[in-house]
């Protein structure tokens, strides 16, 4: 008999709609910080984006009877649910919060994702380029940041991606070559040997997936 780390999304759905909660809590378990990220990366308030996750999944558990596998996974249903209700608060709230408060000290001149073999001086440097992409990326508009989000940050493909935002892939390709261009505009001062074609620095990229 299969352990619930070992069942599908799907098969836990089922078994959490049949009213079993250790479905549903590994579920949660499973997805809670890819949605949580994905809000987080989206709006730069760590509240908020707690707020968001809460949310799904009380939309999970309210409609999870609704979910269709034939359209998707239920990975990117969560998502989608995810992207709706940001969308929703940032219009609602018209509020950014501070990069400040969506790292912790520690959390903003630490990243175990790089290493940290540099002096003191690099370390600072990259620091500042991480804190630069994080900050150009809220500053996108929304259309462009998610994109950004979901494909460099959460690593998703263009398929997945297409299927969180419900367009067509080729949307979400020119969508994101504008977002790119429009990263290596914001960072250039930063990054002033950074050309047009020039990607932004994969390093930053990298540490900035991990915005929590």
């Amino acid at each position: 008999m299969k352990t619930y780390q070992e069942l599908s999304d799907s098969e836990l759905l089922q078994l959490m709609i049949a009213g079993e909660e250790e479905a549903l809590a590994a579920l949660y378990r499973k997805r809670q910080r890819a949605i949580y990220l994905f809000a987080l990366q989206m709006c730069g308030s760590r509240a908020l984006a707690e707020d968001i996750t809460q949310e799904v999944f009380m939309v999970l558990i309210r409609e999870g009877n609704t979910f269709d596998p034939t359209r998707g996974s239920l990975s990117a249903f969560l998502l989608g649910v995810a992207r709706n209700h940001t969308l929703r608060r940032l219009h609602r709230e018209r509020f950014y919060a501070p990069m400040g408060e969506a790292l912790d000290h520690d959390e903003a001149t630490t990243d175990k994702t790089v290493s940290s073999t540099g002096g003191p001086l690099d370390d600072l440097s990259r620091t500042e380029t991480i804190e630069s992409v994080r900050k150009a990326v809220l500053a996108l508009p929304e259309r462009y940041r998610e994109v950004v989000v979901l494909c460099d940050l959460q690593e998703l493909s263009y398929a997945e991606t297409a299927e969180v935002l419900g367009c067509a892939v080729g949307t979400v390709r020119s969508r994101l070559h504008r977002a790119r261009a429009l990263l290596i505009e914001k960072l250039r001062p930063v990054r002033g040997e950074m050309t047009s074609g020039e990607k932004v620095p994969e390093t930053a990229m990298k540490s900035a997936r991990c915005f929590a």
